[in-house]
């Protein structure tokens, strides 16, 4: 999986609950929330104050980091 500001955060944790661990680090405690589960990374970094692109990257160098170690 490739995050971008526009995935959903609801598909981002489903995909990897070990997520999770980055939007709570930034104060994104609301993840349980229905509501929160249907937005964006761009919508919930805008409501947070913090840069949706510093968050998307953090996110993707976990994914690539868990895809590797379950190749080797």
């Amino acid at each position: 999986m490739r995050v971008t500001k526009e995935s959903i955060l609801g598909d981002i944790l489903d995909y990897d609950i070990g997520t999770a661990k980055y939007f709570m680090e930034i104060g994104m405690h609301c993840l349980g929330c229905p509501a929160s589960r249907g937005e964006s990374i761009e919508m919930a970094c805008e409501i947070h104050g913090i840069d949706a692109d510093e968050l998307v990257e953090v996110i993707n160098k976990y994914l690539e980091s868990q895809e590797t170690a379950e190749n080797e």
